[in-house]
């Protein structure tokens, strides 16, 4: 699955993405705003943990976002279990030099439609730090909305914040 957005593509991770990946993601303004699974520093090695993880999983449910035949960022969607499987977890992170164009919120604009026709889920939610002011505007573009604010629900760099939970419905 290749989805072509003119500004960045969508496309399944490949082994060749490696240095791309450790070279954007090493990024502490990105790390900020991820959950404490995402390493920081991002080294060569973690880039590759990462791709033997996802490249060649079926179905594909992880993806490259690519500009310029780059790596430059993630998307991707983890579908629930048990009774919450009508439901998938989205997530993303961009290069910093990237950030502003438009590119984060066409593709999770693209990737949330791409799971609602290929997938049994009615049902797709993102979490968000609250000082992460920049993601919360790229969900509203993509057409979610604020389901919940769950004050002082998470800790980050030591310190206890809300989180914003944003839903897309079919």
């Amino acid at each position: 699955m290749v989805i072509d957005l003119g500004i960045c593509r969508i496309r399944p991770w490949k082994f060749t993405d490696k240095e791309s990946l450790a070279h954007y993601a090493n990024n502490w303004n990105i790390w900020i705003n991820l959950r404490d699974a995402f390493p920081h520093p991002y080294t060569v090695d973690d880039a590759e943990v990462w791709l033997n993880m996802v490249v060649n999983k079926k179905p594909v449910t992880q993806f490259a976002i690519e500009v310029d035949e780059k790596a430059v960022g993630a998307i991707g969607f983890i579908i629930k279990e048990d009774v919450q499987r009508i439901q998938a977890e989205i997530g993303y992170w961009l290069a910093e030099e990237f950030w502003g164009h438009g590119i984060a919120s066409a593709a999770l604009k693209a990737v949330s439609e791409y799971a609602f026709h290929n997938f049994d889920i009615h049902r797709i939610y993102a979490d968000v730090f609250e000082w992460n002011k920049a993601s919360l505007r790229v969900l509203e573009k993509a057409g979610f909305e604020l389901e919940v604010r769950q004050k002082k629900s998470i800790i980050k760099n030591g310190e206890i914040i809300d989180l914003f939970v944003y839903v897309k419905n079919r």
